[in-house]
């Protein structure tokens, strides 16, 4: 439920504006370095394509509707999306065993291997990032930022008159990536 006028009032208006600012800013250090890990362009990856091949390797085969469903994007999204690394021989497109015409996106061996060199330069671009911070501080950042994706999801969500996707995913947060 969203709170009332009089709740927003009462709440710190500076603070509020800080906030957004902050995400702001953090929104656009990311996409100017995708999170492409430690400077290295070879180790860079489309958010889109990442969050797709993350989910496929966590998940496993699924449909293109599965994978929009559980990503809480639509289906001629991830169909757009999906093309390129197809192309690419990142993604690999096959029938479903139990129904030929249906069709199954599966990471390939390609895909997999390009997903763990980016994982591994994300990961170090977070240990530069976080260097003098504490493991107990870097834990209670992620469950923050996922906390606050998950909201972000569920407004969005609720306003485009569907169910939330599932946390964890492009539709909602980003999960951290497996080691």
């Amino acid at each position: 439920m969203p709170p009332s006028q009089d709740m927003t009032t009462a709440l710190d208006h500076g603070l509020l504006d800080a906030l957004q600012h902050q995400v702001a800013v953090f929104a656009r250090r990311a996409e100017q370095t995708r999170l492409g890990g430690t400077g290295q362009l070879r180790n860079s990856m489309d958010r889109a394509a990442y969050l797709l091949l993350n989910r496929l390797d966590q998940e496993g085969p699924m449909g293109v509707k599965a994978l929009a469903a559980g990503m809480g994007i639509d289906s001629s999204t991830v169909t757009r999306q999906v093309a390129p690394l197809v192309d690419t021989g990142l993604v690999k497109r096959t029938s479903h065993p139990e129904d030929g015409r249906a069709v199954v996106l599966q990471l390939s061996p390609r895909g997999l291997a390009r997903l763990e060199e980016v994982r591994a330069s994300r990961r170090q671009l977070m240990v530069e990032v976080t260097e003098g911070w504490t493991p107990d501080e870097r834990e209670a950042f992620c469950t923050l930022l996922t906390r606050f994706n998950t909201a972000l999801s569920a407004r969005q969500s609720a306003h485009a008159g569907h169910l939330p996707a599932e946390p964890g995913t492009a539709g909602g947060s980003e999960p951290a990536p497996a080691s």
